[in-house]
């Protein structure tokens, strides 16, 4: 059975961090890029950051350039996003998402990010 279960949400202060774990199961990881994406209320779902199956290539959108970090551990079937300096407008669920030669997908459940004071 294909999992991708998100952990490490919760309340941070603006200004404040939080690392977001995501545990794949029941695929091939390593063969897999992984992204992080994230919905606010009343918004569309937005891309965040991506890796490659080998970790080797990152990319991030605009809005959290500079500040996020994607990472991931094949040995542990783990992606990471390390997220510094949030800010009120990062409140949202966040979720990871696996893709296969551009057909194959899975989504996690998604973690709550509230940033406030």
């Amino acid at each position: 059975q294909v999992q991708l279960v998100e952990s490490g949400g919760g309340l941070v202060q603006p200004g404040g961090s939080l690392r977001l774990s995501c545990a794949a199961s029941g695929f091939t990881f390593s063969r897999y890029a992984m992204s992080w994406y994230r919905q606010a209320p009343g918004k569309e779902r937005e891309l965040l950051a991506s890796i490659g199956s080998g970790g080797g290539s990152t990319s991030y959108a605009d809005p959290v350039k500079g500040r996020f970090t994607i990472s991931r551990d094949n040995a542990k079937n783990m992606v990471y996003l390390q997220m510094n300096s949030l800010k009120a407008e990062d409140t949202a669920v966040y979720y990871c998402r696996g893709t296969y030669g551009g057909v194959v997908e899975y989504w996690g459940q998604g973690t709550q990010v509230t940033v406030s004071s």
